[in-house]
């Protein structure tokens, strides 16, 4: 411990914060400056990783929220030399590795995507989950920590309510989060919009709190030191910082604490940037470098660091070489291997809801896939995840044999922590609620997409056949909203998110082999309430019709001249199946009826397949029980799609289909007034 190198590092970083967003013009400098004391203690001190290999899948993590404070989190990886001077340059410009919010960027140490406030550190408690569920499995020796970094907005963000009562509730003693309390926000100071006592609220939700001094290194130590013996609960340090800490006006004076510090450049605000560079011990000609013994003494922390991890690793070593067939799995786990499934096998009755046959398929994985965490938003009896719980049990404090997370009615915390699982790695993140409320979710699936993470969303009670519980839970737009995800290409170029409405229980059975088998971009599962009628084999075994569905479309009924194309997914499929026999009784045509589970993956087909199922010199009509627009795209501008372009109603389903015109009979002669 050296006092003066302590006080040089935070200033410095302090310095590159300033600087960082000086140049770029744009930015929040005021946080980092206030959060840089605690930074460099943490990672100087406290941080377990291995500076060679930053991948490592036993390190630390760091789960920022604060994502506008990324100059902070850039200026102490530049120190730990994972960021160049030229990369803390080029902060918020085009094609650097510094953007404006931290993205996920694992070796360069940046473990999360953040920017829309509270995710960051939800995410954080999910890692903590997938940590604990591991650490149940493969022993003790798994005592990584993830640590969080929260701000007044995360504090206030109402996605912290769950993550703090579920951190609490499962006593995550691996989870340490640092709030970085200031009282200054973007626009106000916090006394203009909140009174509440956030300790006393934490407390209550079972964490360990300490209000610490966040500028006193000993303090810092001390809180760090407890919390990482903390055996029984998660540890939130509220440190109490100054916004702008280190600035200066032209004169010389103090200028911290100012509103205007929070979100834009020093020099934009009454502070003097030269001045403040100078009272910081930076060189205003260089303001970008390391000062000489901060980087003498940073080369002495990583070399400390890698032979830490050196001695850890030994560890793991031993338990491999005392553990084979457990160190195998955990092989397998962390390389997102799938065992030997067999989903032909899986059985089902005739005419089952899809949301039933889905429980059937998570009963034949639990205990298969064993790394697989399924959570549900206290549905688990309607949206049938009870499949999976029946065979295993719920995660519980001091227990975490279990593969069930009970997340309570908390979809958006549920959501942002499956990413943080994700995140983590090893396990299988799943997560279920009905469809209609996936509106509460979508905040945390956009950064499941921007982060191409591999989560699993099961939405049932997928259209206005939910009946007499009425609007509120019918959902019409939500296909519409999540299919765009589909148009929408994440930055390796591939379709965002892969959604997947099946039309019966083989294509459900399928769909969850789709789910499974994808390990590149979020996927989900829109499953029916109601029970759908199965559509006709066509060759060997429904299923092995159905295995087509994995090109995201393609025919069930097949005919040598079609006078036009039907389109549809999900339970409209076996009402087209009806349309389509009283078109042949009554009218002698001829129909092709495709199954389009997804349009985004029908569209990455060549273009002779997507012919071939939709053909383009016919007529086509859709059908479907969300908005035509799910459609219209298929159809092309020539074709029709009949949809739902009002909400629902409260009333039975069956009730709700011959109202709204979703028989066989009414699509019949929509069909013929369309071909007329």
């Amino acid at each position: 411990m050296n006092k003066k190198i302590d006080q040089l590092a935070a200033d410095n970083i302090r310095a590159l914060a300033i600087s960082m967003v000086e140049k770029a013009k744009s930015g929040h400098p005021g946080g980092p400056m206030g959060g840089a004391d605690y930074m460099h203690i943490l990672y100087s001190e406290f941080f377990n990783y291995d500076p060679s290999d930053m991948t490592w899948p036993f390190r630390d993590r760091f789960f920022m929220d604060a994502g506008h404070l990324s100059p902070l989190l850039y200026a102490q990886y530049y120190l730990l030399g994972n960021f160049s001077k030229t990369d803390v340059q080029g902060f918020r410009q085009w094609g650097s590795v510094t953007p404006g919010h931290p993205e996920v960027d694992v070796k360069r140490g940046i473990e999360n995507t953040s920017g829309p406030l509270g995710q960051g550190h939800t995410m954080g408690v999910g890692a903590s989950i997938a940590a604990k569920f591991l650490q149940a499995r493969f022993g003790d020796w798994m005592n990584h920590k993830v640590y969080g970094f929260i701000s007044d907005g995360g504090v206030q963000e109402e996605i912290s309510q769950g993550a703090g009562r579920i951190a609490g509730h499962l006593g995550l003693s691996n989870f340490i989060m640092f709030y970085d309390s200031n009282d200054v926000q973007l626009s106000t100071k916090t006394d203009e919009v909140t009174s509440e006592d956030t300790a006393m609220k934490y407390r209550a939700w079972g964490w360990n709190v300490v209000t610490i001094d966040g500028h006193n290194h000993d303090e810092i130590r001390k809180a760090l030191k407890d919390a990482n013996t903390e055996t029984e609960k998660p540890t939130l340090i509220i440190g109490k910082t100054i916004m702008g800490k280190g600035c200066v006006t032209a004169t010389g004076e103090t200028y911290e604490g100012y509103t205007e510090l929070h979100g834009k450049p020093i020099s934009d605000t009454g502070a003097d940037f030269v001045k403040t560079l100078v009272h910081l011990g930076a060189n205003p000609e260089d303001e970008f470098a390391i000062y000489a013994d901060v980087e003498a003494s940073y080369e002495e922390i990583i070399t400390k660091k890698i032979k830490e991890a050196q001695l850890k690793k030994q560890e793991v070593l031993a338990w491999r070489e005392d553990n084979k067939e457990l160190s195998a799995k955990l092989n397998s786990f962390l390389a997102g291997e799938l065992p030997e499934l067999d989903f032909e096998s899986i059985e089902y009755k005739a005419g089952l809801a899809t949301r039933a046959a889905s429980a059937n398929v998570l009963g034949y994985l639990a205990g298969k896939v064993e790394n697989m965490i399924v959570s549900s938003a206290d549905l688990s009896n309607s949206d049938k995840t009870d499949g999976f719980l029946n065979k295993t049990h719920s995660l519980q404090k001091g227990d975490f044999t279990g593969s069930f997370l009970q997340s309570g009615v908390a979809e958006l915390t549920m959501a942002a922590m499956a990413n943080g699982m994700a995140l983590h790695g090893g396990v299988i993140p799943v997560v279920a609620t009905f469809f209609v409320f996936s509106d509460y979710m979508k905040p945390a699936i956009r950064l499941s997409a921007i982060q191409e993470l591999p989560v699993k969303f099961v939405w049932t009670h997928d259209a206005f056949r939910v009946g007499e519980d009425g609007p509120t839970h019918q959902p019409v737009e939500q296909e519409a909203q999540i299919r765009l995800l589909e148009k929408l290409k994440n930055h390796s170029g591939d379709p965002s998110f892969i959604a997947l409405r099946p039309a019966d229980s083989a294509e459900t059975v399928v769909g969850w082999k789709m789910l499974l088998e994808n390990d590149k971009v979020p996927s989900g599962l829109i499953l029916s309430r109601q029970g759908i009628k199965d559509v006709p084999a066509v060759g060997k075994s429904r299923y092995e019709d159905a295995l087509q569905a994995e090109k995201g479309g393609y025919l069930v009924q097949k005919s040598e001249n079609p006078a036009i194309t039907l389109i549809a997914n999900g339970s409209e499929v076996a009402t087209l199946i009806e349309a389509a026999a009283l078109l042949k009784e009554h009218k002698g045509l001829e129909v092709n009826i495709a199954s389009i589970i997804s349009e985004g993956l029908f569209r990455l087909q060549s273009k002779e397949y997507q012919n071939s199922v939709i053909v383009t010199d016919k007529p086509v009509f859709g059908l479907t029980a969300g908005l035509p627009v799910n459609l219209e795209g298929l159809a092309g501008a020539n074709g029709k799609v009949f949809g739902l372009e009002h909400f629902g109603y409260s009333a039975p389903a069956s009730v709700l289909d011959e109202k709204f015109g979703f028989t066989g009979e009414k699509v019949y002669q929509q069909v013929v007034s369309f071909l007329e």
